[in-house]
């Protein structure tokens, strides 16, 4: 039977179960085949747009993998109160064996799984329909691709494979390159971390060459897995797996590219009246954003006051003096003075309450429809944790805070000093972000900041969704 693609803005795949095999299939919403997607570069175009637009999904980037449930997973949120309608609470203790958490697994699964297969489509059809593009085209159009398997297998790893030096031989998810109908045997851990780190070097090899980045500043491409975009990956992934040189390597390729620059305290506490528009996103510190055009009923139902106290995702102003050491200096951070504020007499997180001047033209200049995906300060972090010395370390943790409005930190710093350093930042920078909990699983924290019990180790390992489980007879040992 044909495949056809649905096309409506985005590509959509749907991943089908049965209780004998799983495949994928598509909605017939147009009568655009598969053969007839791919016998023009537009249609390529579409195509990768359409993986993009997947990763907007609230099921993944768009709220799960970003402010909504990995995020509070990591304790960013007090969601404990008696309100039914109160959102992601069997996330806050970990039960794992809710149907709440179920869900949101579920989700994630199938969603990731379904944007892989879409770009294993183009990175198949760019190698049969190769004729139809330019040298320019099959480069962007491969890269980015490869990019983007590697790239969702390396989150589906990092929340449902074991944490890398205690599993690395353990099996942990399917690393699919091929669409098809086979139950995959699910690959180690150190596997994953080579498939996508294979497939980030041809990436970097493409790009490298094609991508209007490396010789401009773009910013339309910083919503693209860009060649800049593909080394930040790398340095994430090597720091993951422990090879510290590869890591700072990557993360040195970045910074010194001279292409992100750290927002301003001007603009980062800008007054959103006029042609003056507060950039909580610290919009040139993105090395990969992903576009979410209809964020706006997600942050509202998360981050705005509705009528009482407790019912939405925030916490506690203690809570938030706490987090940002407002008693030892953290007063002044850009971060606690101008992405915390006031809604109905309670204080929100407001990083993505963003907003965009009337005056602006220009689409891909928003700064309301975005989510962070890579950013410049995590470089900087992977520098410091890499460091051959702690004296070494903190002065590239430094660099961030005089660019957060905070004081340096003493260089005859003990290394337990700068470790413990090092996770306040990561607390303060990526809070509401998703990238906490995972730093909290690669750094094995015994206790979360705002959780009063210790960790297990396996409650840093979400479980594999029921119904992969059943189709999939091969995780077992």
């Amino acid at each position: 039977m044909k495949r056809t693609i649905l096309i409506i803005g985005i590509l959509s795949i749907v991943v089908v179960f049965s209780s004998c095999k799983k495949f994928l299939d598509v909605a017939p919403k147009t009568n655009l085949s598969e053969e007839q997607l791919f016998t023009s570069e537009v249609g390529f175009q579409q195509a990768l747009s359409g993986v993009y637009g997947q990763l907007a999904s609230n099921s993944l980037y768009g709220d799960n993998l970003s402010m909504g449930f990995v995020s509070a997973l990591a304790q960013n949120y007090s969601t404990l109160n008696s309100n039914a309608d109160v959102a992601l609470q069997q996330t806050q203790v970990l039960n794992f064996a809710s149907a709440e958490v179920a869900g949101y697994t579920n989700a994630i699964w199938s969603a990731s799984y379904s944007a892989i297969a879409a770009a294993n489509k183009i990175i198949a059809n760019t190698e049969t329909s190769r004729s139809v593009l330019t040298d320019n085209a099959y480069a962007l159009l491969r890269g980015e691709a490869l990019a983007l398997r590697a790239f969702i297998h390396f989150d589906l790893l990092r929340m449902f494979g074991p944490e890398y030096t205690a599993g690395a031989n353990l099996k942990a998810i399917p690393y699919k390159k091929e669409v098809n109908e086979n139950a995959e045997i699910p690959s180690t851990t150190a596997d994953v971390v080579q498939f996508a780190l294979a497939d980030l070097k041809q990436a970097e090899d493409l790009l490298l060459q094609a991508d209007p980045i490396v010789s401009s500043d773009l910013r339309s491409r910083r919503n693209k897995l860009n060649y800049y975009g593909v080394k930040a990956l790398e340095a994430r992934i090597k720091l993951y797996s422990g090879d510290m040189d590869g890591a700072a390597a990557a993360a040195n390729v970045v910074i010194n590219s001279a292409k992100y620059t750290f927002v301003t305290q001007a603009a980062a506490g800008a007054v959103s009246t006029g042609l003056l528009v507060r950039d909580r996103l610290y919009f040139n510190e993105q090395v990969f954003m992903i576009r979410v055009r209809d964020i706006l009923p997600t942050v509202q139902r998360y981050f705005r006051f509705r009528g009482a106290v407790g019912q939405t995702l925030t916490r506690t102003t203690a809570n938030f003096n706490t987090l940002y050491e407002t008693t030892s200096g953290g007063g002044t951070d850009f971060r606690y003075l101008y992405r915390l504020e006031q809604d109905g007499g309670s204080l929100f997180p407001s990083k993505f309450w963003q907003a965009s001047t009337a005056t602006t033209t220009i689409t891909d200049n928003l700064l309301d429809q975005y989510v962070p995906g890579i950013r410049l300060a995590e470089m900087y972090y992977i520098l410091a944790e890499t460091a051959e010395t702690p004296a070494m370390g903190v002065e590239y943790l430094n660099t961030v805070r005089q660019n957060r409005g905070l004081s340096n930190l003493a260089t005859d710093i003990t290394a337990t000093a700068l470790t413990a350093a090092i996770t306040k930042e990561y607390q303060k920078e990526f809070y509401a972000e998703g990238q906490l909990f995972f730093y909290y699983k690669r750094t094995k924290t015994l206790r979360m900041q705002f959780r009063n019990v210790d960790m297990a180790p396996e409650q840093y390992v979400l479980p594999i969704p029921d119904a992969e489980l059943q189709f999939n007879p091969n995780y077992g040992n």
